[in-house]
């Protein structure tokens, strides 16, 4: 029998401690969102029971927006002995932004105080954008923020073909078998077998051909006035966008371009073969199998056609429209009268 007094220690598992195990769990509750543990924690709070004195909006990314553009929102609120405390996500502070109400006008706002433009610029042209904030808690407190559209905006509009798709891998060949064992008894020698073939791998699939673009159409009118702006519509594939576009800052980019092919599918390998076996004399082995041929790579489509009709009066600002249509035919240029687009 052995004695016990001599066997080796086995370590044990390090026994993690209880307040880390509850740490984590925390964590994971605070990080999901748990609001009301976020307040019990004093990571988040809510201000029914906290006096406020004044409160105002703004927009940390700037004081604009454009169309198409989001806008994260900040509040601050200053309490009688001058501390202030700010909103949650952008403000990177504690109060939370359902113990506030936001009215929009021109743009909309979600629930965290985030804002956008829509993209029609037909919806805002002309307007001044604007929030109110409130605290249903303190009826007497409101922060007003006037919101600047711009339009010194790279803008993008595209168009191009869709991508091929990837062609699949081809299968592996499959291992050759090893061949039987013989004898090297030299009173009663006998060859080992021979090892099979491996056999080949398969090709791999060629990959799709990418998709075509379609025609562009693209009218451009002149807005004129101590700030010109250019009022663009591109037009293709049954679909209308349109833009509003300051040539002082801002761009369009309009592509058209040929859709990229798809990658070809990478050959199988071929199997090995097997070995031969041991004998007098010995098996051989069997021959590898090839591998199979890596997939063709699809071809890119073509690029669409792009045709600009520019009012004379815009021919100055131009050199804001970008075009792309790669692999298509060279963009065209035409000078006729276009008139306000809305």
């Amino acid at each position: 029998m052995l004695n016990a007094s001599v066997l080796p220690s086995i370590p044990q598992p390090a026994r993690r401690p209880r307040w880390a195990a509850c740490l984590g769990m925390v964590t994971l509750l605070v990080l999901g969102g748990c609001t009301r543990l976020q307040v019990r924690l004093g990571w988040k709070m809510h201000l029914d029971k906290v006096p406020i004195t004044s409160m105002q909006a703004s927009l940390p990314k700037g004081p604009g927006i454009a169309p198409g553009e989001k806008s994260p929102l900040v509040v601050v609120l200053t309490e009688p002995d001058g501390k202030t405390l700010r909103t949650e996500g952008a403000g990177h502070g504690k109060v939370l932004w359902k113990d506030l109400t936001i009215t929009a006008r021109v743009v909309t706002a979600n629930k965290k105080g985030v804002v956008f433009l829509p993209v029609d610029p037909r919806i805002s042209d002309g307007k001044v954008a604007h929030v109110t904030v409130t605290v249903p808690s303190h009826p007497d407190l409101r922060a007003e923020l006037d919101i600047p559209l711009r339009y010194d905006y790279k803008f993008n509009a595209n168009f191009s073909g869709s991508s091929g798709s990837s062609g699949f891998n081809g299968s592996d060949g499959i291992d050759g078998t090893s061949g039987t064992m013989g004898s090297v008894d030299p009173n009663n020698p006998s060859p080992g077998g021979d090892g099979s073939n491996g056999t080949d791998g398969s090709n791999g699939q060629d990959g799709g051909s990418g998709g075509d673009a379609p025609p562009v159409q693209i009218l451009v009118a002149l807005r004129a006035g101590s700030h010109p702006l250019l009022q663009v519509s591109v037009s293709a594939a049954g679909q209308q966008k349109l833009y509003l576009v300051d040539p002082q800052g801002g761009s369009l980019t309009v592509r058209a371009d040929g859709g990229s092919g798809g990658s070809g599918g990478k050959g199988g390998r071929g199997g090995r073969g097997g070995s031969g076996g041991i004998g007098t004399p010995n098996g051989n082995d069997g021959s590898n199998g090839s591998d199979g041929r890596d997939g063709f790579d699809g071809s890119t489509g073509r690029g669409g056609s792009i045709t600009v009709t520019y009012d004379p009066q815009a021919r100055p600002f131009l050199g804001a429209i970008h075009l792309s249509n790669q692999n298509g035919p060279a963009p065209v240029y035409k000078e006729d009268p276009v008139a306000a687009l809305w």
